[in-house]
């Protein structure tokens, strides 16, 4: 998710945002809450949600928000929903949600309604969860707003209390796999406990990134391409500065970008049976 700067909120509403967060973090759940959770197969779980915010290039405001539901354990894209949205709260550090969930709010309120077959069970967010200066991310807050299971994977270590971003600590965190230079660092949202949630994160990785938000992301930003009528990035090959990521486990050459295909209706969309552009094997 993009963190672009803004001019600092008045106190007034800075105070709003604390009492707002300390409401809401005392609903927040940490511990497995479904059965399929406590499953060293996950059994009975069917649907993986992943959510972004994109930003337009040189924009701090206008945005995409969106949202994909994977079907488990075949990680095929069997839904998303990309909007373009106008972020006009500012970025402050520590308060994130209040800038972007309200869109991700929506968008699973709109799946809720509109096709509630294909809700996700868990939903993973790029962002943290307890991970956070007040124990309260974007993944805590979009959990509770939802009631639904939520996961923080985060690319970079958060400056909170207590936490140095030190050799050690990297350690501990979560590599997509073993020759993985580039840590994740998973954390509780809501309704799971951190040991399934760190399971479960490792197990939705074809690549670095998770597949549900590695898709989200990758749709979000081809929405925006398409609704401000940008040019495609240059494919494989023609760009020999362009730095790509290799699968985990493998070194071939990608074979496209993973990107949905170029037909698209405006909004929530529904995939059938055909296979997800993104097989396993590509690079990111």
């Amino acid at each position: 998710m993009a963190r672009e700067a803004a001019e600092r909120p008045p106190e007034e509403t800075l105070s709003l945002w604390k009492r707002e967060q300390a409401r809401l973090k005392a609903l927040v759940v940490d511990r497995d809450t479904e059965a399929w959770q406590r499953d060293p197969a996950f059994s009975g779980l069917q649907r993986v949600g992943g959510v972004d915010v994109s930003f337009v290039k040189g924009d701090s405001v206008g945005a995409c928000a969106s949202l994909v539901v994977l079907s488990y354990p075949e990680l095929e894209v069997v839904y998303e929903d990309c909007q373009m949205v106008s972020l006009t709260a500012p970025y402050v550090s520590g308060f994130l949600a209040f800038r972007e969930v309200p869109f991700l709010v929506d968008a699973v309120r709109r799946l809720r309604e509109q096709e509630p077959g294909l809700m996700p069970q868990v939903l993973l967010v790029d962002g943290n969860g307890l991970l956070h200066h007040q124990g309260f991310g974007v993944a805590c807050h979009l959990g509770v707003l939802t009631d639904l299971p939520c996961i923080g994977v985060a690319k970079k270590l958060l400056q909170a209390d207590g936490l140095e971003n030190n050799a050690q600590h990297k350690e501990k965190a979560l590599k997509s796999h073993d020759r993985s230079t580039k840590p994740l660092y998973v954390s509780v949202g809501h309704k799971i406990s951190l040991e399934a949630a760190v399971r479960l994160t490792r197990g939705l990785c074809r690549f670095r990134i998770p597949e549900p938000v590695r898709q989200a992301d990758i749709r979000s930003r081809d929405y925006i391409r398409r609704t401000l009528g940008a040019p495609r990035p240059p494919a494989p090959g023609q760009d020999r500065n362009r730095k790509v990521q290799k699968p985990k486990g493998g070194s071939e050459e990608p074979k496209d970008e993973g990107r949905p295909p170029k037909a698209h209706s405006q909004g929530p969309r529904l995939h059938g049976n055909t296979p997800d552009p993104d097989p396993r094997g590509q690079q990111q």
